[in-house]
């Protein structure tokens, strides 16, 4: 029959969101420009370009995440879908671990050559004016323990959403999102209470930039997670087909093991030596 649909793939209808939210990128980034340019732009047309960037962003996610779940619900994620979805899931991570890498990177390069920057760290590492590091095994040990305890959790509510447990799988949601939360009141507590600020010299930057960001991967792992069991709630997600919470638990388990080696390097090794506050 013409028009009849013979093949597993889903053809998407044209769709306005994806234009918005590259215009939307552009203005955001546009105003980041003009907020480092200030003496050029002025010290107020950037408020206003990002601000609209950021609006359009927000508005492009939630749209165009809520067609993804009414096509996800209509039937349209075949498994040929599907696998094509993990397989960019796949290229996002393995993205956000070249993004680390960078970080660690950065973190080496000033402890292991300390001497390349004597003008900067005195030519050791941590730097003349880090008085006092964190102790790795306080506050930061804690919340190891709480995100690797978040990780198995997570997987307690996919094994339970695979075999049809839906209580069970609420209840891994509910105690993920909540060691969630608390791993990032607990680094909240940490930045107030650290014994070096941000910038000044190079481990303070390494430091607050790559647990920073990786609080900020927490805290959309957060938010990814909610929306799954928002979801749970509605009814939504089968033990064939759950590609959303699958990429939210992929997502999660990254950010789990960024942090077994941000603790490893970064609190333990990176302030070995130093006195401890």
């Amino acid at each position: 029959m013409a028009g009849a649909k013979n093949h597993d793939y889903h053809i998407l209808a044209p769709d306005i969101w994806p234009f918005i939210g590259s215009m939307s990128a552009l203005l955001f980034l546009g105003g980041l420009v003009t907020w480092m340019h200030q003496d050029f732009f002025g010290d107020s047309l950037w408020h206003v370009i990002t601000g609209l960037g950021f609006v359009g962003l927000i508005a492009t996610f939630f749209a165009w995440f809520t067609n993804i779940t009414k096509e996800a619900q209509r039937g349209d994620h075949t498994p040929v879908v599907q696998l094509h979805m993990r397989y960019g899931m796949i290229l996002f991570i393995a993205s956000e671990v070249m993004f680390f890498v960078g970080w660690f990177w950065s973190f080496f390069d000033f402890a292991l050559f300390p001497s390349t920057l004597s003008e900067v760290v005195g030519g050791e590492f941590p730097p003349a004016g880090i008085e006092a590091v964190i102790d790795p095994f306080s506050l930061p040990l804690l919340n190891t323990i709480i995100l690797l305890t978040s990780g198995t959790t997570v997987t307690w509510a996919h094994h339970s959403l695979i075999h049809g447990d839906r209580e069970g799988l609420k209840k891994g949601l509910w105690l993920t999102i909540l060691l969630g939360a608390l791993f990032s009141c607990i680094q909240v507590y940490e930045y107030a209470h650290a014994p070096f600020d941000f910038g000044g010299n190079t481990y303070s930057s390494a430091f607050y930039m790559a647990t920073g960001f990786h609080g900020f991967h927490v805290l959309v792992g957060t938010i990814f997670l909610a929306v799954c069991l928002f979801r749970t709630y509605k009814g939504h997600f089968t033990p064939r087909q759950h590609f959303g919470f699958e990429a939210a638990a992929w997502y999660w388990h990254f950010v789990d093991v960024v942090w077994l080696f941000l603790f490893i390097v970064v609190y333990v090794w990176g302030g070995w030596g130093a006195e401890i506050h």
